[in-house]
């Protein structure tokens, strides 16, 4: 399974709002960015992305921030993935220049993955792995 860092960001962003939905406060862009090491700008553009596909809000002013527009345990890993990468919901294609028994043969099998693939991402919502976060802090290092 291939994840390009939009997607990646994505899912990292949708989580840390997932994590915070209980106390419904905006979170702020910098605070997601910040601590994954995310760039801003490109955050902003993934942001505005779910926005219009109706997975977050955003809260103007100047305790605003985002949240989800659902709650956590209505949206699944394929859902934020089909929205962000456009390649997530793309047919599986030959590249092979002559159609024969070989390549349907693997095609029929890529595409039972890819189904299997799909299936899986819908099953996991992002309440599941909220609750996965919980209690697993990022290591502190002391010096």
């Amino acid at each position: 399974m291939n994840v390009s860092a939009k997607t990646e960001y994505a899912c990292i962003a949708v989580l840390e709002l997932a994590a915070r939905h209980a106390n419904g406060e905006p979170v702020r862009i910098r605070d997601i960015a910040d601590s994954h090491g995310i760039p801003s700008r490109f955050l902003v553009q993934i942001l505005l992305q779910l926005k219009s596909a109706g997975l977050v809000a955003s809260i103007r002013g100047a305790t605003g921030g985002y949240r989800l527009a659902k709650d956590p345990e209505d949206i699944t890993l394929h859902e934020v993935m089909s929205v962000v990468d456009s390649q997530a919901a793309s047919t599986i294609k030959s590249s092979a220049g002559r159609n024969t028994s070989s390549v349907r043969v693997l095609l029929q099998a890529w595409k039972a993955v890819d189904a299997k693939e799909r299936e899986m991402l819908a099953e996991i919502t992002f309440a599941d792995l909220a609750h996965q976060l919980q209690g697993r802090g990022d290591p502190m290092y002391h010096i």
